[in-house]
Order: structure tokens, then C-alpha cells, then sequence
């Protein structure tokens, strides 16, 4: 599965927040013991069951990282852009995946194990610091996931959702959605369908405007997030 080899440069750590806040000499050791492999659109990083020793890091490309429910049907838990990363959890303790990691296009992973990266966490405090900040910030947007699933209307997560997105540096506010429909509504806890109607019915309210496909611009901010 996918292509393996050393990696020779350091797009990897320069990219990834837990790892470029390091000195070249701190940075020119981690380098030497991360490998890289690239994987085509469609094929899985890794999946639910297969051993969980390694932290990985997207170098280029996007991968979606999912579960499966029972039922088989997929629910997505996040979508990884460069610099993102997952596996943390098996620098902590052994087990295995319990979601499966995909390429959403053809992309490259960067890949540390566990026996190397403790090494690190030893040598580099710095690097705990930042890894338990990033911990931080998932377990509350994992929060506000399952609080929203639970207790808020379709448009309304939509809403919360496009409102995330949004970039206060931009006066266009244009939202150009991260995933397919297909992929938000698995997000989000709905179908594509809806997506499309539920849209639609907030650009008709005049909160939103479609420019295409993936393209959101948002015409009222304030009016959007409380609907």
C-alpha cells in the first residue's frame, strides 16, 4: 500500500506546528529518521484493526480520516490538509486504529514511530507542549461535533459550520467548503441531499450566496449564525 522511501529534505516538520518551532539541528535529527510514502486518490493510509505505532503527517495532498458504524455506514471524524497529522494517540500507549485514514487525492505522508518520536519528546520538551495544545483544540471541536449532532438543527450545524470556515481576514467572505457534499454531509450527521436543499433554502433567505459547486460566499455573518 502506497509508495515508501527516506525522506531527504524537511517539508515535513517545517509544515507541521509540532515540529517547526525547532532549531535546523533539532529539526536535521527528527529528519533523519522520518520516511515518507505516497498514496493515490482512494487508497487507505491505514484502517481499523491494523497496529497503531506511528504518527503521521500530510505532506502534500488531503486525506479523510472516517469510521464505520456498525451499519458499515460512514461517519467522517476529519479531514487532514498539509501540516495536519494523526496517530498521536499511539505515542501514549499500544493498540490499534479504531478509524481508517484515506486519500482524499494523490498525496504524501510523512511517518515517525513511536520509538523515535518519544526519543524526541525527551530530548525536546517543546514538543509535548505543542502536541497537548493540539489535543486541546480536537477534543473541543470533537465537543461541539457531538454536542451539535445531538442537539441542533440541520441548518443550523450548516450554519456553524460555514461560519467556522470563514476567514475574518477575508472581505469577500468566501467559504470554500474542505470536502464533498458527500463528505460533509457524513460530517455534519445527515445526507448530500439535504445539504443541497438546506443550501439552497439559505441562499433563498439571503444569508449565503452559491458561486459554485464548492463555493460559499456569505452575504449576513450574523444573520447565518442564528439561524
Amino acid at each position: 500500500m502506497g509508495t515508501s522511501k527516506k525522506q531527504t529534505g524537511k517539508p515535513c516538520i517545517t509544515l507541521v506546528p509540532i515540529f517547526n518551532h525547532l532549531k535546523e539541528e533539532e529539526m536535521a535529527d527528527i529528519m533523519k529518521v522520518i520516511q515518507t510514502k505516497s498514496f493515490k486518490k482512494g487508497e487507505r493510509i491505514f484502517q481499523a484493526g491494523d497496529t497503531s505505532d506511528t504518527l503521521f503527517i500530510v505532506n502534500r495532498g488531503q486525506i479523510k480520516e472516517y469510521r464505520l458504524s456498525e451499519s458499515g455506514k460512514e461517519q467522517l471524524v476529519r479531514i487532514l490538509n498539509p501540516g495536519d497529522f494523526t496517530g498521536e494517540l499511539a505515542l501514549f500507549r499500544e493498540g490499534v486504529h479504531e478509524s481508517y485514514a484515506e486519500a482524499m487525492m494523490n498525496s504524501g505522508v510523512c511517518m515517525i514511530t513511536r520509538e523515535d518520536l518519544q526519543k524526541f519528546l525527551m530530548e525536546y520538551p517543546s514538543i509535548s507542549f505543542r502536541i497537548l495544545s493540539e489535543f486541546s483544540e480536537r477534543l473541543a471541536r470533537s465537543e461541539r461535533q457531538t454536542t451539535s449532532l445531538a442537539t441542533e438543527k440541520v441548518e443550523t450545524r450548516i450554519a456553524m459550520f460555514l461560519g467556522e470556515c470563514v476567514s475574518s481576514d477575508d472581505p469577500k467572505m468566501v467559504v470554500e467548503l474542505p470536502m464533498s457534499k458527500k463528505d460533509l454531509a457524513s460530517y455534519l450527521g445527515t445526507t448530500p441531499e439535504t445539504i443541497s436543499r438546506k443550501l439552497a433554502e439559505l441562499e433563498e433567505q439571503g444569508y449565503i450566496q452559491l458561486e459554485t459547486n464548492r463555493k460559499v460566499r456569505i452575504l449576513d455573518l450574523d444573520g447565518l449564525l442564528l439561524v
